[in-house]
This record gives C-alpha cells, sequence and structure tokens, in this order.
C-alpha cells in the first residue's frame, strides 16, 4: 500500500496554504467571523477558482472525481488555516447527492462554486446516532410533507439547499423508513435560525412545518436512505479526522516555536527536558492519528463497506483523543496566554474540540467499532 503522496496533490496543498498564508491570516478570519454574515464571498470565490468546490464531484456534473486521498490533502491546509468558509457542509451535501445517483444540475452549480449545501441530519434527542429521527415524512399526492425540526445544521444559514433527513416509515431508531430530501432554503415552511458557534463557524436550527417536497427532490428511494445517510456520514467524518490532524500539525508547530522563543531564567524554555517530553508525547498522539485518518481515507476510496465503518470509527476515534491531548497540552505550555484570542492556540483548540463532537464523538465511534463483525473473535484470539 503506498502512503505517498501524488506531486498533483502536493502542488494544490502547497497552492490552498499559500493562499490562506496570503489571504486569510488570523486577522482575516476573526474580520470575518465578526461580519454578520460569518463568511466571506471573496474566499468562496477563490476556493472555486482553485477547482476544490469541483474536486471531489464526477466529472460528468462538471467535477474532477476526486477520491477521499484527495480530500485528506485539501483538509488538512483547511485545518491549518481554520477556514470557516461552508466548504465542509458542502462537500458533505454534494456527497449525499452523488451516492443518491441524481440531481446533477445541483451538482454542476456546487462545482460551479455557484451553490452551497447544508446538512440537517441532528435533533434534539437524537445526539450522535443519525437514524433516531423524529422528523416526519408524509406521502401527500405525488410528493411529500416534512414535518419536525433539525439542530445545529452547519451553516444552514449560509446554504442554498439543504439535506435533509426524514422518517418515512418505520419506528424512531430503525434503519429502515429513512428518506433523504433536497430542500431549497425558499421552500415555504422552511423556518432558519442562525447563530456563531464555538469554534467561530456557524450553524442554525432548523425547523419544517408542512413542507412540500415533490418527488425529485428525494434522494435515492423512499424509505431506504440509511445506506446512503451511512456512507455519507462516514465521509464527513473522515474529512473531519484530515482538518484535526491539520489543526493539530499548525497548533504543535506553533507550540514549539513559543518553547524556542520564550525565555525564562535566561534560557529558551524549550531546554528544559520536562517540557521537551510533553512536545514529545504530543509529537506521537499527532502522528498517530495521522496514520489512521489517511487510513480511513484509503478505506472510503475502497469499496468494502464493513472496512470502511471500522476504519472510520477507530480514526474518529483516536484523533478525538488526539486533538484532547494535543489541545490540552499546548494551552498548557503557553501558560496563560493560550487561551486568549490574541493567539492562534485557543482558537486551534476550540476548533479541535467540536470536531471531536461532530458526526459522533469517541465514545459514539468506539462503542460502534465494538459493534462491528468480528470484532470480538478477534479480541478474543
Amino acid at each position: 500500500m503506498n502512503f505517498e503522496f501524488k506531486e498533483e496533490q502536493l502542488q494544490l496543498a502547497d497552492a490552498l496554504r499559500r493562499w490562506i498564508a496570503r489571504e486569510y491570516d488570523v486577522d482575516a478570519r476573526r474580520a470575518i467571523i465578526a461580519s454578520s454574515a460569518g463568511t466571506s464571498a471573496t474566499a468562496w470565490s477563490r476556493l472555486a477558482e482553485l477547482g476544490l468546490t469541483a474536486l471531489p464531484l464526477p466529472a460528468a456534473h462538471g467535477g474532477f472525481d476526486g477520491g477521499a486521498v484527495d480530500m485528506f490533502v485539501v483538509m488538512q491546509e483547511l485545518g491549518r488555516g481554520l477556514l470557516v468558509e461552508p466548504y465542509f457542509a458542502t462537500v458533505l451535501g454534494a456527497e449525499f447527492l452523488k451516492l443518491g445517483g441524481a440531481h446533477g444540475a445541483l451538482l454542476e452549480r456546487v462545482a460551479g462554486g455557484e451553490s452551497t449545501l447544508a446538512c440537517a441530519l441532528g435533533e434534539r434527542q437524537s445526539r450522535h446516532e443519525l437514524r433516531d429521527i423524529a422528523t416526519s415524512a408524509r406521502a401527500e399526492g405525488a410528493g411529500w410533507r416534512l414535518d419536525g425540526e433539525k439542530k445545529v445544521v452547519l451553516h444552514g444559514a449560509q446554504a442554498g439547499t439543504i439535506i435533509v433527513s426524514a422518517r418515512s416509515g418505520g419506528g424512531q431508531r430503525d434503519a429502515d423508513g429513512i428518506s433523504l430530501f433536497a430542500l431549497p432554503v425558499t421552500t415555504p415552511g422552511l423556518q432558519i435560525v442562525d447563530y456563531r458557534t464555538l469554534d467561530g463557524q456557524r450553524a442554525a436550527d432548523v425547523r419544517l412545518d408542512g413542507v412540500r417536497a415533490d418527488a425529485a427532490q428525494l434522494i435515492g428511494s423512499a424509505g431506504a436512505g440509511w445506506t446512503i445517510l451511512e456512507a455519507a456520514a462516514d465521509y464527513g467524518a473522515g474529512l473531519l479526522c484530515a482538518e484535526a490532524v491539520g489543526a493539530m500539525d499548525a497548533l504543535f508547530g506553533a507550540t514549539l516555536d513559543y518553547l524556542k522563543t520564550r525565555q525564562q531564567f535566561g534560557v529558551s524554555i524549550g531546554k528544559f527536558q520536562a517540557l521537551q517530553h510533553r512536545m514529545a508525547d504530543m509529537y506521537i498522539h499527532l502522528e498517530q492519528a495521522r496514520s489512521l485518518a489517511l487510513l480511513a481515507a484509503l478505506r472510503l476510496d475502497g469499496g468494502d463497506a464493513a472496512e470502511r465503518r471500522r476504519a472510520v470509527s477507530a480514526a474518529k476515534y483516536r484523533v478525538g483523543q488526539a486533538a484532547r491531548f494535543v489541545g490540552q497540552q499546548a494551552v498548557q505550555l503557553h501558560g496563560g496566554m493560550g487561551v486568549t484570542d490574541e493567539l492562534p492556540a485557543a482558537h486551534y483548540f476550540k476548533r479541535l474540540s467540536t470536531i471531536e463532537l461532530m458526526l459522533g464523538d469517541g465514545d459514539h465511534h468506539l462503542a460502534r467499532f465494538i459493534a462491528q463483525p468480528g470484532f470480538s473473535e478477534g479480541a478474543a484470539a
């Protein structure tokens, strides 16, 4: 198995890193977060010009057929740059549309950077179990009526179309009976409340009151959406792992620079052996997380659903552990300055803490990994 990145992937990463350093530094990011929109139209246009909106989409719809490993490279750089643009939400939404096999016109607009997406999957009672769905979808005539409420929809108010999971049959926690819909935000009955999250991103609560959806807005088959939902959620979790690795890498580098420049007793504190040991522990956590995140990307590009589930849950669990350790150590090694808005360390830690809770936290993915077929037999051996 080849773990080396291709020359084209490295060139894309370098171009993205240089753009972030030039136009999306800490001050620019702070101004974007404080703006009423919470995102930057200029930055989004630049992402589209770099080909990032088209990268993961099919060539038949204006994309470049990029795989999860290609996206691993991109998400690492976005993690380093702490971007607050709706890129992850849009790419995740596009994965739903790709797996559904329709909505080609919408995918073309996404590829061109003309449209953004959001995914309304979580509910008040569901926590990390995405098949726990109370939002209802009832067949009415040739279409559907949707009622319910979705919580913490990342960039829900910044999207042009929202992917919604709803229950059209079965019990509230059943895998069967889940249907998925692509709803324009202008749909009557769709109410969106926007707010800022801990890490500077934007999220929204979305209420559906008698929302009408026609048959063309259905993603995949009615009542059979769990397969798509699970696969897309795994894809999103894999991307989050890559973003977290990029953020941890940048945070590790910033902490190392601080230890080299901060003076105490006439020498840099990086010369103290106890602090060197802590940096070594941080590096081990970072590299283990990077390895599992890359393995998850490789499994996402494969066709084995069981291997995908195992690799993604293992990566999400290990990356969450590493993010907590690296973040806490970085804040402590920066001293009191580590929790202030002036230094990037606090912003990285906030983003890493938020990523750990998205699309399943460590406990959720550990339980999911253990529940996979063959785990008990392998543990006993």
